[in-house]
């Protein structure tokens, strides 16, 4: 009972849904009365008409292997019995609309395909109506017969037909939102490894290679707003030496620290990239160079200082802006122009003010 509920409910087939369609259908009370008046004279020919519909049809190959087994030949054919017996028992309610939706449900889940479906329900129309020609002798009677019997395949057809149809949407709708799970969990995959490729595992800073990006987009924003944009280039000094002499545990140390300071010293619209190697950049948003050097650069020497007193860096800073824009190329080579001044001045043993 509860699978009828369910096929009906699914197909939204009520009492009143079947009066509408038999209304449709012109399917009347005499229509009802002229075919339970052949129920008697069709049971005599019963086997007579299912054992040649099943010649017929497992004369085709196709359809012979669809029906595969005896065994399963045979249940076809207790089938087909209690389907005609049906179509001549005058009682097309709820129950009989459920077992045309199960037809149909079957047929679709054992992969019978719609036009297999129609040629048989066409064969056992024209069986029907033969063995009817010899079994109502009165001609206007067999007429309201054989009127009667097609509204009602008529009726049986659009019914397993439904099912079919919300069988083949209920297909659809799987194959979906499977497409849909593959597709989300080719965005995370995908986002996952941007996040893997955008930010450096070792400092949890940003990538060179998204660095031309973020330092692009802050020079069209500053471009808008007319407002300078400073690059500053930061490099470990004598790092090599540092690697060499305490290991490269400590070089990993000194370069998570210095990212660290860099990232706590930025504000929230700056960038923060590791470079490469010992090689770092700071892309300030609206700061000019006089107070990317006397704020962010005094700050970063400082917090560097109270954690990592034996570690020197080299700074290079290049204002751009507000006037006229450099291209993001052409700053980060200037950035790291100066960086190397200062570092060659260090080296010289002078004074950089």
């Amino acid at each position: 009972m509860s699978t009828m509920k369910t096929l009906l409910e699914q197909l939204r087939v009520t009492e009143t849904e079947l009066r509408v369609r038999k209304h449709l259908l012109d399917f009347s009370e005499e229509d009802v009365d002229v075919l339970t008046q052949c129920r008697a004279q069709v049971e005599q020919r019963l086997d007579t008409i299912v054992d040649t519909f099943y010649g017929i049809q497992t004369s085709n190959p196709e359809i012979a292997t669809l029906i595969g087994d005896a065994d399963t030949l045979d249940r076809l054919q207790a089938a087909q019995r209690r389907y005609i017996l049906d179509l001549f028992a005058g009682s097309y309610d709820l129950e009989y609309a459920n077992n045309r939706l199960r037809i149909g449900l079957v047929h679709k889940r054992i992969g019978v395909e719609p036009k297999y479906y129609l040629s048989a329900v066409y064969l056992l129309r024209r069986l029907l109506v033969e063995n009817l020609a010899d079994l109502v002798s009165e001609e206007d009677q067999r007429k309201r017969v054989i009127k009667a019997l097609d509204k009602l395949i008529y009726f049986d057809v659009t019914l397993v037909f439904e099912t079919y149809i919300q069988s083949m949407l209920s297909e659809i709708e799987a194959v979906k939102n499977r497409t849909e799970d593959y597709a989300r969990a080719l965005e995370e995959t995908v986002a996952m490894r941007t996040g893997e490729l955008r930010t450096d595992s070792l400092t949890g800073l940003t990538t060179r290679r998204f660095l031309h990006e973020a330092l692009q987009r802050t020079l069209k924003a500053a471009e808008r707003r007319h407002e300078p944009v400073s690059l500053i280039f930061v490099d470990v000094d004598d790092f090599k030496h540092l690697n060499d002499d305490r290991g490269h545990a400590y070089g990993d140390q000194v370069l998570c620290e210095l990212g660290k300071v860099l990232k706590e010293a930025a504000r929230g619209e700056d960038t923060c990239v590791r470079y490469g190697g010992d090689e770092f950049c700071v892309v300030l948003a609206n700061s000019t160079e006089e107070q990317a050097m006397s704020t962010y650069c005094q700050r970063i020497k400082r917090l560097l200082a109270e954690r990592l007193p034996n570690v020197n860096i080299s700074l290079g800073v290049v204002q751009t802006g507000p006037d006229n824009y450099a291209s993001a190329d052409a700053l980060l080579k200037h950035a790291d122009h100066r960086m190397y001044q200062e570092k060659t001045v260090k080296k010289n043993g002078l004074a950089k003010h």
